[in-house]
């Protein structure tokens, strides 16, 4: 008996190292490949960097790419704010943002509560409508919606760019997702203190999607500060362009200068690095709240 047991002991204990060296390689293969994951997605924004940065006599197509310049330079940044009027580009933006932010969070959070904590009919029916509508390409809709703001005699204003991005079917379903994680405990408690559904969904839900909200406005944010192709098609007064649209301008002045697209499109990058880096941790969060819940 003692050498069965002795024997099943050794058995086990190679067995256990066999298990711990497959593991001790899976996770080595797995950190590198996602290294080389990350290395390839930040090149890119590593190399515009670095030409941004280099003079006019440097080199900036090398093979293999240069990251580091041979002479530290700002001139580029100084060519770029003086040739074009960046802070009304940067304002536009900011009040595209500011809008493209607030309104996709109140009317989501808003048609996102009935769906995830009200019991009628037809409710599932709704909200897969609405999921419909995310497999529709925007490019499809862009005609329609702008012959509707010609009628409406919105075309050229700043209101245009921002009404058809008011209300976000991806931002129904990511508030929906956070929503349907709260504990019906904590609303059944508030409508038995005699709370009704504007002060559940106010003093309630709002606090508790907190993470969510933040997702939900660094998604908006990022895609209201990069929005390009429909202010461009929206807008004719370049006192009104976006920071995207008004660095366009880069392309047609400066054709062959590549360390001025290179300054623009870095200092266009700024406001979306101040702002994902004061969110993320909430940002982590709401994702995963979302994930979680179906």
């Amino acid at each position: 008996m003692a050498d069965q047991a002795t024997g099943a002991q050794v058995k086990h204990s190679s067995g256990m190292k066999r298990w711990n060296k497959r593991k001790v390689i899976n996770n080595t293969l797995s950190y590198v490949l996602m290294i080389l994951i990350a290395f390839a997605m930040i090149m890119p924004f590593l190399w515009t960097l670095s030409t941004s940065l280099k003079g006019q006599n440097e080199a900036i197509y090398t093979m293999p790419p240069s990251f580091i310049p041979e002479q530290w330079t700002l001139e580029n940044y100084v060519t770029v704010w003086n040739s074009l009027p960046i802070p009304v580009y940067f304002w536009n933006s900011i009040i595209l943002s500011f809008f493209g932010v607030a309104l996709p969070l109140i009317f989501a959070s808003l048609a996102a509560f009935p769906l995830a904590r009200m019991q009628f009919k037809g409710r599932q029916a709704i909200f897969l409508l609405i999921m419909a509508t995310m497999m529709i390409p925007a490019e499809v809709t862009m005609i329609p919606i702008y012959l509707i703001l010609n009628e409406m005699n919105l075309l050229g204003t700043l209101t245009g760019v921002i009404v058809p991005g008011a209300v976000s079917a991806y931002g129904i379903f990511l508030m929906r997702q956070g929503m349907i994680s709260v504990p019906k405990e904590i609303e059944e408690s508030a409508v038995i203190d005699g709370a009704g559904v504007w002060r559940i969904w106010q003093n309630i839900m709002m606090p508790m999607v907190k993470p969510t909200l933040a997702t939900l406005g660094i998604l908006s944010f990022i895609g209201a500060w990069n929005n390009f192709l429909w202010p461009f098609l929206v807008l004719d007064d370049s006192s009104k362009y976006p920071l995207t649209v008004g660095l366009y301008k880069l392309k047609g002045t400066f054709v062959s200068n590549t360390r001025l697209v290179a300054a623009g499109s870095m200092i266009s990058l700024i406001p979306i690095a101040i702002v994902f880096i004061s969110f993320q941790k909430y940002f982590i969060k709401g994702v995963n709240a979302g994930a979680v819940k179906g």
